[in-house]
């Protein structure tokens, strides 16, 4: 049994893919062989390699709906990318592929039909992005996580089955956390993520607020690498130090830390990824989230509000991200009990715990 994995070179897209490829290991055991083509970012051949799986790379021509000059240079790599995909699969041979979405699956998609190889595809967000649009029409089943995502595609091969949730950031421990971090358990704890990339935006917005948010809460303030230096120097600017006082900041929450960090805290503020959502939803904690501006499709701002229109978060644009605004949303998590469990039990309706072994299930039968 041979599956070739592709998507785009992002977090959101990789450990999605990998939740998938356990399961079918799960069930398929050594007869499972895998490939990845991907873009060439370094995060695939990373996270794929950890994995063990083999990781070939193709030209990928980013589809904008804007105007732009590398629209002209990046239509030439599409056609490039089908023929290597085709020479890629061609070589392997593969009885299934199964791509997550990304303007690095089209060729591969394209590639796959041509040879009447069967695609499984998934979609995230709320609103399916340009590349998953396309590749629909070629897929012989599609997965969503999102209901309202369903209106783009072909409802006789649609399946509601969620985001799968990598069980590396299951089971976290509270007690774990606290220890960790040296944090009392007299103080709830916020959880502020940003991505792994960090969001500058929030990470300013969370700086601001420690002198007043301090004085009742504790916080683990994941700020992304490139950030982490600079929330450093300005915590610092209000007389914070990170490490003691009840702050936390880490450039990169690790699978361990990430976990016990959402079992320990009592909020979290976050962007409006589809995987961060599904992660935030499967311990059942109220979130803020934070949708990011510029996301492709604006899936970040429609997945926010899906969530906030069923009383699952609150939203707030990146606009209204201000001092007073951020601290007074905390305080009313905080100081109402009721609403922050009925929010965190509303947002648990977008965890689906078998999502991995229901795409898993579905890849295994187009084959047999």
């Amino acid at each position: 049994m041979k599956i070739v994995l592709t998507g785009g070179g992002t977090g959101g897209h990789l450990f999605p893919l990998i939740a998938v490829v356990k399961k079918i290991k799960d069930k398929v055991g050594p007869e499972a062989q895998f490939l990845y083509v991907g873009s060439g970012i370094p995060l695939e051949r990373e996270v794929m390699e950890r994995e063990e799986i083999p990781v070939q790379n193709i030209a990928a021509g980013k589809l904008r709906r804007y105007f732009s000059l590398q629209n002209f240079i990046d239509l030439f790599k599409i056609p490039w990318g089908v023929l290597q995909s085709l020479w890629i699969l061609f070589r392997f041979m593969p009885d299934a592929i199964f791509s997550k979405g990304g303007y690095a699956a089209v060729p591969i998609v394209i590639a796959a039909w041509i040879y009447r190889i069967p695609v499984l595809i998934h979609e995230s967000d709320a609103a399916a992005g340009l590349a998953n649009r396309i590749c629909g029409k070629l897929a012989k089943r599609v997965a969503l996580a999102y209901p309202s995502a369903e209106k783009y595609f072909d409802s006789k091969k649609v399946a509601l089955v969620g985001n799968p949730v990598r069980e590396t950031i299951l089971d976290g421990n509270k007690e774990a956390a606290l220890a960790q971090f040296d944090f009392t358990t007299s103080k709830p704890v916020i959880l502020v993520l940003g991505g792994s990339q960090g969001a500058q935006v929030i990470n300013d917005a969370v700086v601001k607020i420690l002198p007043q948010a301090l004085r009742k809460v504790q916080i683990i303030h994941q700020t992304g690498q490139k950030n982490y230096e600079n929330v450093l120097h300005k915590a610092a600017e209000y007389g914070i130090k990170a490490g003691r006082e009840g702050y936390i900041a880490k450039p990169f929450l690790n699978d361990e830390d990430l976990k016990n960090s959402l079992a320990a805290c009592s909020l979290v503020i976050s962007r409006a990824g589809a995987n961060s959502i599904a992660e935030i939803a499967a311990y059942e904690k109220p979130a803020i989230l934070v949708p990011l501006d510029i996301a492709a499709n604006d899936h970040q701002r429609i997945n926010a509000y899906d969530i906030s229109r069923i009383g699952g978060a609150f939203v707030l644009e990146e606009s209204n991200l201000g001092q007073n605004m951020l601290l007074e949303k905390v305080e009313k998590l905080l100081d109402d009990n009721q609403l922050a469990q009925s929010m965190g039990q509303k947002l648990k309706t977008f965890y689906h715990p078998n999502a991995d072994e229901v795409i898993a299930n579905g890849i295994i039968e187009m084959i047999r």
